[in-house]
């Protein structure tokens, strides 16, 4: 019986270093949470701005008043921005809980594997990002959540043979949202908020609780 015992704790310790060799294991919950959240502070201003500009706003556009185009650009500029804070806070908060779930798991924040992860993940966000910029160049506007919700899901697809398997499901579920905001056009803030907002919170709790009790228990 101890024995086997022995057996079984020498195949995960190898199955552990394995893993550790071949995937970036030091991404944070925690990251995901406060990555959430942020987003949904972010929906609600935009929500307002939305409503400040539009007038009697609602999520499908069915009473909104006439706009000019001029509005419309200096409204999407503000949209804009309020993405791009969000964008920095998650990223900043994110990079420093990434660094010090690192220094816990003695791996380096700067090798090869998450060397890897970056680059599958940036190669569909910054085509994805591109990509938004020419349909709002082009009054495109309904159309960025969507686009957005599904760059994301595809980078967090792409990426997710170089990390944890669980961000390979956060990256279905962002896809499917992505799908199904191009086809309830209109509603796009509220597809963004569930998608950037509430799955990240989800996603981040569930994967502090898991891993952490996996090194509590080791």
């Amino acid at each position: 019986m101890d024995n086997t015992k022995q057996h079984l704790d020498s195949l995960s310790e190898i199955k552990n270093l394995m893993e550790r060799s071949t995937k970036f294991i030091s991404l944070s919950g925690l990251s995901g949470v406060v990555a959430g959240t942020t987003a949904l502070i972010g929906a609600v201003i935009a929500y307002l701005r939305l409503d400040l500009y539009l007038g009697n706003f609602s999520m499908d556009y069915s009473t909104t008043r006439y706009v000019t185009i001029d509005t419309m650009n200096k409204l999407s500029l503000e949209l804009i921005g309020i993405a791009l804070g969000v964008l920095i806070v998650s990223i900043s908060a994110g990079l420093m809980l990434t660094i010090k779930e690192s220094k816990k798991n003695k791996q380096s924040i700067w090798d090869k594997n998450s060397k890897l992860l970056l680059a599958n993940l940036l190669i569909p966000l910054v085509s994805g990002g591109i990509f938004c910029l020419i349909l709002i160049y082009h009054q495109l506007y309904v159309l960025v959540a969507p686009a957005t919700l599904l760059f994301y899901g595809l980078a967090l697809v792409n990426c997710s043979k170089y990390t944890v398997s669980d961000i390979k499901y956060l990256g279905l579920c962002e896809i499917a949202l992505g799908l199904m905001s191009a086809i309830f056009v209109g509603k796009g803030l509220f597809f963004w908020a569930v998608g950037f907002g509430i799955l990240h919170i989800v996603y981040g709790t569930v994967m502090h609780f898991k891993y952490n009790r996996k090194k509590v228990a080791a």
